[in-house]
């Protein structure tokens, strides 16, 4: 995400997130799990990826209920279109959860009491109003149990959208 949203949800997370399960920054999730071994092909992608294409255009449009936790919706067909040209290099190697269409999301609470959650969401809901969201690049992470570490991390800087 851009600097400013990406200081706004971690600001978020570390206020309602619990601590023990806080390992990573506010993110967007496309895939849950590849391969290891793929790693250096989806560099590869993503770097083509980010070389060739602009920024995506994203809107923030409501924020919802996980029943234990809270997390805000995501429209973006561009990031959609680019998630779809990573899949689609990937067929056959998607991890069950990563084959149907994801429904884009960045997570601020979870795993914890659902009244708990209930009261975010409404204080959150009070004050929410859709708009744009800047989304900077694409990243992997390795899984370490926990922990999580980064893999690598490339921005936007092509011409081109998503879609053409």
């Amino acid at each position: 995400m851009g600097a400013a949203d990406q200081r706004y949800f971690d600001d978020l997370r570390a206020a309602h997130f619990p601590p023990e399960r806080n390992y990573l920054s506010a993110h967007i999730t496309l895939f849950h799990h590849l391969p290891p071994s793929a790693l250096g092909e989806l560099d590869g992608l993503v770097r083509r990826l980010t070389a060739e294409l602009a920024a995506p255009a994203a809107a923030l449009r409501e924020v919802y209920s996980l029943g234990k936790g809270v997390a805000f919706r995501i429209d973006s067909s561009d990031l959609l279109a680019i998630r779809a040209r990573i899949a689609d290099h990937f067929t056959g190697m998607l991890a069950a959860q990563d084959q149907g269409a994801p429904r884009l999301h960045i997570t601020v609470q979870n795993k914890v009491d659902p009244a708990v959650a209930r009261a975010l969401l409404a204080d959150l809901a009070a004050g929410f109003a859709p708009r744009a969201l800047a989304v900077k690049g694409l990243a992997a992470h390795h899984y370490r149990g926990g922990p999580w570490e980064t893999a690598f991390v490339r921005n936007f800087h092509g011409r081109h959208g998503a879609s053409y």
